[in-house]
């Protein structure tokens, strides 16, 4: 039972060291893995249904990834086709504001001439009242839809609910104002005004300040300027009454004041949000005659200083204000033809991005069937290498196991992975062990009459025996020289204080059993062995890079030895520090042998280890053990040798 309880620890430590990277390469390994421990490792890729699963799992993994590149491309794709149809939003709004626009400025020009033609009683000395109304009726049908308007004039709600009645007022209004003597200036502005209000609003709510695409700003640029010309015709219209009539009454005042300031106010805000309108502005100041003219009229009428009535002063003014918003209309389609390009510019952006992300959804849904076409080739070939490889894995680690098993004999199984690990075992100190040697008595008298082969035989089998009985104590074989046996307990693995009583028993157990044997060649003979035992400190560590062995030194060695060669047969000589160490543990029997002279060491008190407490004495012969039980001619094998031989089956 110790025999196999060793031999378990020794497979274990062959399984712990080395063995984990092989099992890394070997599916067998993989397989046996326990099923919750990972996903990847419960899967054998090398028998029939883990292939199967395997080559699910392979192709699987990769289609993960596509799918997500599908769907994002398709998101992506959507995306860009919502923000087309924005941009297609804001380019209706951008039509429907510019048509707006339109009817708003033609409004504002018939206002000024419907104005200045109340003003000069019909003389009609500027244009023709009947070519402007033809081209604001022309505005009119050039717009796709007509917004409901509603404004309120003289405490009177008028509202158009589509184009077609609001042109026949229109033109009622029209008729009016030509065929009545009793129009004046203020009813005039105050229709037009309230009814050009009532569109600018209408715009206003159209644009959205939260567009993501940036037009905004030049509709609110657009917004503000044609209120500014809105704002600067009104104000001109009392710049005339007052030049015509010499002075403006305290509401009329106050009316051309709160105008000029608000076309003022919205003119910048118009070239704030637009640069390239300030380059067309600052050239409009440079170049337009009259430009000075207005600002010296402006402040004139602002001081609103009595004087004589000047119908030529109010006819200049008109003209010179005129032709003012003329240019601020030029500015106004210019900023119309920004607008028109910034939006076919998203368009066309827009309609780019949608066909490359199209371009790439098809893409995407083409090589997605070849990818997984190619990962189920590879997969196929990898499960075929794993099958190779999961073979060649098994012959690997029987193998590895053979020469492990075999390593493990030479040198202790934890100095033997620390070499295998680090190719280095640094010397270490023991404070205390017990160093055991023995050798046959009469052995070169036997050499001598025995043929080479004969030695061999003999040697061979009774350490064989020896062999296999240390297995049952915690002690290390250190090696054997000729007919020399050396063991040790208490390294390389420390063991406290049973080292003493570990080699105790075993010498007590050899010598036992040497009574036992018979020489094989001389079956009249029986053997002798001499032993000897100390215990102390030593270093050890491992000597040599070829064939390397696990070598003790130090005075306790060579004592021990001492004790061997200054013994007798048959019995077990110790010396006086093993003794005590025996006496404080108990349950150890010896004899003082006295003092001997011991070669390089003086005189030294020994004694004779001659049985355990309770036990029989050691003169009489003991019960043969186990190993001799089987039939002297069997060539016995060690432990290890059978277990290599019935690994050889697996």
């Amino acid at each position: 039972m110790a025999i196999q309880n060793k031999s378990k620890s020794i497979s274990n430590n062959v399984s712990e060291g080395d063995d984990a990277s092989l099992r890394s390469l070997s599916s067998e390994d993989v397989s046996q893995a326990p099923r919750g421990y990972c996903c990847a490792k419960s899967i054998n890729p090398a028998d029939g249904r883990g292939r199967k699963l395997h080559l699910l799992q392979m192709i699987v993994l990769p289609f993960i990834p596509i799918l997500a590149l599908i769907i994002q491309t398709a998101v992506l794709l959507n995306n860009i086709m919502v923000t087309r149809n924005e941009v297609m939003e804001i380019n209706n709004q951008v039509t429907i504001a510019t048509e707006l626009g339109k009817v708003v400025t033609r409004m504002q020009l018939e206002r000024s001439e419907v104005a200045f033609y109340v003003y000069t009683s019909g003389s009609l000395l500027r244009t023709n009242l009947t070519k402007r109304f033809e081209l604001t009726d022309e505005a009119l049908r050039n717009m796709s839809s007509w917004p409901p308007v509603s404004f309120t004039v003289d405490d009177k709600k008028i509202i158009y609910i589509d184009k077609a009645s609001f042109q026949r007022n229109l033109t009622k209004f029209r008729d009016t104002v030509i065929k009545s003597d009793d129009n004046t200036i203020k009813d005039v502005v105050r229709w037009y005004t309230s009814l050009n209000a009532a569109l600018l609003e209408h715009l206003t709510q159209q644009i959205k300040e939260n567009d993501n695409s940036g037009v905004w700003r030049y509709l609110l640029a657009f917004k503000n300027l044609l209120k500014s010309i809105e704002s600067t015709g009104i104000a001109m219209v009392y710049g005339v009454n007052y030049f015509g009539q010499g002075y403006l009454q305290q509401q009329n005042y106050i009316n051309y004041i709160t105008h000029d300031a608000i076309a003022k106010d919205l003119l910048n805000t118009s070239l704030n949000y637009v640069s390239q309108m300030k380059a067309e502005y600052n050239a409009l100041s440079r170049n337009m005659v009259g430009y000075g003219n207005i600002k010296i009229k402006n402040d004139i009428i602002i001081k609103n200083t009595q004087r004589k009535p000047n119908y030529d002063e109010a006819l200049n003014y008109f003209d010179s204000m005129a032709t003012y918003t003329d240019e601020l209309r030029k500015i106004q389609r210019t900023l119309r033809v920004l607008i028109q390009d910034y939006v076919d510019e998203n368009l066309h952006d827009s309609a780019n991005t949608e066909a490359l992300g199209i371009a790439v959804l098809v893409l995407v849904l083409s090589l997605s069937p070849i990818i997984i076409w190619l990962v189920r080739n590879a997969v196929e070939t990898i499960q075929l290498y794993a099958a190779n490889l999961a073979k060649k894995a098994k012959e690997l680690k029987r193998e590895k196991r053979k020469s492990d098993l075999l390593l493990f004999q030479m040198l202790p199984p934890s100095v033997a992975t620390q070499l295998k690990q680090t190719r280095q075992v640094p010397a270490e100190y023991y404070a205390s062990v017990t160093v055991y040697f023995s050798d046959i008595v009469g052995f070169t008298e036997i050499a001598a009459v025995s043929t080479p082969l004969e030695v061999v035989t003999f040697l061979n089998k009774i350490y064989k025996q020896f062999d296999a009985r240390i297995e049952c104590y915690d002690v290390y074989k250190v090696e054997t020289i000729g007919d020399s046996y050396m063991v040790a307990s208490g390294l390389p693995v420390k063991n406290g204080n049973k080292h003493v009583t570990e080699i105790a028993s075993m010498a007590l157990d050899l010598l036992s059993g040497s009574k036992q044997f018979k020489i094989p060649h001389r079956k009249s003979e029986r053997l002798q062995i001499r032993s000897g035992a100390h215990t102390g400190p030593v270093v050890a560590g491992i000597v040599g890079s070829k064939m390397p062995r696990y070598c003790l030194f130090g005075d306790t060695v060579n004592t021990a030895s001492r004790m061997e060669s200054t013994g007798e047969a048959s019995k077990i000589h110790i010396s006086l520090e093993m003794k005590k160490a025996l006496d404080s543990i108990g349950g150890y029997k010896t004899e003082h042998r006295g003092l001997v002279d011991v070669k390089g060491k003086g005189l030294m008190d020994t004694y004779w280890l001659t049985c355990k407490e309770g036990g029989q004495n050691r003169t009489m012969e003991m019960d043969a053990p186990a190993f001799l039980e089987e039939e002297e001619e069997e060539d016995m094998e060690p432990v290890f040798i059978k277990r290599l031989r019935n690994e050889s089956f697996f």
